[in-house]
């Protein structure tokens, strides 16, 4: 009898590293929002385009640096996204207009896709056994997760000490840095027998006609709207509409002195959060329908979206929101992977996850360009989250009919 495959092995260990990393400094961009807008006087919506626009060609560029990995190799794709991801932010440091930060935005948004999820779910999904294979991609999505959480705080802690071009500079070499542990994505063979004889173009025919990948597809966009939106302007929205921080509080004693602080740490709850349901959602995904568990995360988002936006705002039902939407936050990343993996196999999933993800960053875009238009013209975020719960609950209903039959020979 043949071996099984432990869970944690040098590929899973090198993509958390690099998902880490990468999702930290991607995660940090929202706490930057008012301090450039402030010293160049820019409007909420020019910023807004550049952090949208990031989100949107971090979508385009998924699944070119998907067919990137498997044509010339894992690696490679990966080194070309941290270089791309470096020189967007060192440029991204020195723009004075909001044109020039938006066209550099462009390219940290490739960068992400090279150093994110696309290209190193697929080489973990290839390196885990069928039986690991949900939670092996949950454990590398809860880094991203934790990335988030040291992400934004550290933003915040650099901008104490140094302007906010010196933090991108130091995000650029940071970035840079994980490549010291590409030794260790040394993938296996990239499918078996039956997926090789099958090319590229066999295979996305055989998804394009499956009326179960264009659910997929149209599902995974209200996940890009939420999380961007909630990324880049929850720490703003936060500032501006929370009530003070009392002196004396439970979290005045936290060292949560001032609403600033508090968006900051908003987003790194969500995060923490997230670190134990994405686990739990891979977990999940190993013994139930992942369509259901799909469904029923984005269902638990919209309610959960309306509740906050309903109640008043206080710094506790700011917490609580964080940890709410948090466990539910990238629980989807490993079931919407692994799913697409069952369906199609392991050949060209990166190609065909990269391709569902632009959905998700159509999302992100709209997102986040939507909310910093919207606050422009009516001063508030309101009709951005109320559109925010409207997509949440088509998501939950296009997965219901979603059939989970295997399309490639197993």
């Amino acid at each position: 009898m043949q071996k099984s495959a432990p869970l944690m092995t040098p590929v899973l260990m090198a993509g958390c590293v690099i998902i880490l990393i990468s999702f930290a400094i991607r995660a940090s961009f929202g706490v930057f929002q008012i301090p450039i807008a402030d010293e160049f006087g820019w409007a909420r919506a020019e910023f807004s385009m550049a952090i949208a626009l990031q989100n949107l060609f971090w979508g385009i560029g998924q699944p070119i640096f998907g067919a990137i990995a498997e044509k010339i190799g894992d690696r490679k794709a990966i080194i070309l996204g941290a270089l791309t991801y470096a020189l967007g932010l060192v440029l991204s440091a020195f723009a004075v207009s909001p044109t020039a930060h938006q066209l550099y935005e462009i390219l940290v948004g490739f960068g992400i896709a090279g150093t994110g999820f696309g290209v190193i779910l697929a080489v973990v999904g290839r390196a885990s056994s069928d039986a690991n294979r949900s939670m092996s991609l949950a454990i590398a999505t809860a880094a991203g997760s934790a990335g988030q959480v040291v992400g934004a705080p550290t933003a915040e802690w650099l901008l104490t000490w140094f302007p906010w071009q010196s933090v991108f500079l130091i995000f650029a070499a940071t970035i840079l840095a994980v490549l010291m542990v590409l030794p260790m994505m040394r993938a296996p063979e990239p499918a078996n027998r039956a997926e090789l004889q099958e090319s590229m173009g066999q295979i996305l025919g055989k998804a394009f006609r499956d009326p179960s990948y264009t659910l997929i597809f149209l599902g995974f966009f209200s996940c890009g709207y939420q999380l961007a939106f909630v990324t880049a302007h929850f720490p703003a929205f936060v500032t501006e509409m929370c009530g003070p921080i009392a002196s004396g509080g439970i979290l005045h004693n936290m060292g949560i002195t001032t609403t600033s602080r508090l968006g900051a740490v908003a987003i790194a709850l969500i995060g923490l959060a997230n670190i134990a349901g994405t686990l739990v959602a891979g977990w999940l995904g190993n013994r139930y329908s992942k369509k259901y568990l799909l469904a029923g995360i984005y269902t638990g988002r919209t309610l959960i979206a309306a509740a906050f936006i309903l109640t008043p705002m206080t710094p506790a039902t700011v917490l609580l929101f964080s940890v709410s939407m948090g466990a539910l936050w990238l629980a989807t990343v490993p079931l919407t992977s692994g799913l697409i993996a069952h369906l199609y196999g392991l050949r060209y999933m990166g190609t065909l996850y990269g391709i569902v993800f632009f959905s998700h960053q159509l999302g992100s875009f709209l997102g986040v360009w939507l909310g910093g238009r919207m606050y422009d013209l009516y001063g508030s975020y309101t009709a951005v989250w109320w559109v925010g719960v409207g997509v949440g609950a088509f998501s939950a209903i296009v997965h219901l009919p979603v059939k989970e039959r295997r399309l490639v020979p197993a």
